[in-house]
């Protein structure tokens, strides 16, 4: 039996493959180990792991994960993969390729991730080839799920945002400015608490269809300015998009392509079962 995981900051899409060739999907958090040790991973898939999957029988785990682009990265999660996946061989590799090799498959092209982080990349249809650092959600992630929660954030706790929907902030999440300061210099994972707004500005994008394209352009005009124009010709090339908050925003995202001369290609939610797909190929 083998096992492939894309993992990202919140969340790691799983499919198990079991011996008859049937395909068992399954959900844990995300491990970025930039913000997790291998103490923390390796207890969290204890308990997270359903009790149908049995992981002392895998032979394989093939593993993608955001922040798993250095060798001290990996290392991190692929102690904690070994203590749970005894007997199974481990591989680890940065989310990013995950993605090009579920947009892309084996053709050369260009790809992004827009999702709690931001990342993107020219692929020559087998590697990686060149990566603008997008220097994470501190420095960078422009257009990402953390960028656009750190501006809702911010214009609630200034007051700039929509009257009514401060109001319904307050009603779903009940947080003062004294909260959103400890979550964010204080508790773990301050990334994945800022990108967390983001999936509430997509909730009430039809009540307040101007707020929410005002933010989300922004951002996207962002993350053409900081990562995409910078990749050389890359007018040449379509953007392909995989991330939740790509695809929950992918008009506005084509729009904003559009504008800088970039058609669009293939833009996914989640690239998990074109990643299966990929690896059952080969």
């Amino acid at each position: 039996m083998i096992v492939i995981a894309d993992g990202g900051s919140t969340k790691t899409n799983w499919c198990l493959i079991n011996e008859a060739g049937r395909k068992i999907h399954f959900n844990t958090e995300g491990y970025n180990p930039y913000f997790a040790s291998t103490e923390y991973i390796e207890k969290s898939l204890r308990k997270n792991l359903p009790d149908h999957v049995e992981p002392e029988k895998l032979n394989e785990v093939y593993y993608y994960g955001a922040g798993c682009s250095t060798d001290a990265n990996k290392k991190i999660v692929a102690d904690a993969m070994k203590s749970v996946f005894i007997n199974a061989k481990v591989n680890i590799d940065h989310d990013l390729l995950a993605s090009c090799r579920a947009l892309l498959g084996d053709e050369p092209g260009f790809a992004a991730i827009l999702g709690t982080g931001t990342n993107t990349c020219f692929y020559d249809g087998k590697e990686i080839t060149l990566n603008i650092d997008s220097l994470g959600y501190f420095l960078g992630d422009e257009g990402s799920g953390s960028y656009i929660g750190k501006r809702v954030l911010a214009d609630y706790m200034k007051g700039f945002m929509p009257k009514n929907l401060s109001k319904h902030f307050f009603n779903v999440f009940g947080l003062t400015n004294e909260d959103i300061f400890d979550a964010i210099y204080n508790k773990p994972l301050p990334n994945r608490f800022c990108a967390s707004f983001s999936k509430f500005l997509y909730d009430y994008k039809a009540e307040f269809p101007d707020y929410t394209r005002n933010v989300v352009e922004t951002a996207f005009v962002a993350f053409f300015e900081n990562l995409v124009i910078h990749y050389p010709n890359y007018k040449d090339y379509l953007l392909n998009c995989v991330g939740s908050v790509g695809y929950n925003f992918r008009d506005i995202l084509s729009y904003t392509a559009d504008r800088y001369e970039m058609g669009v290609g293939k833009i996914i939610r989640s690239p998990i079962d074109d990643l299966v797909d990929y690896h059952l190929k080969k």
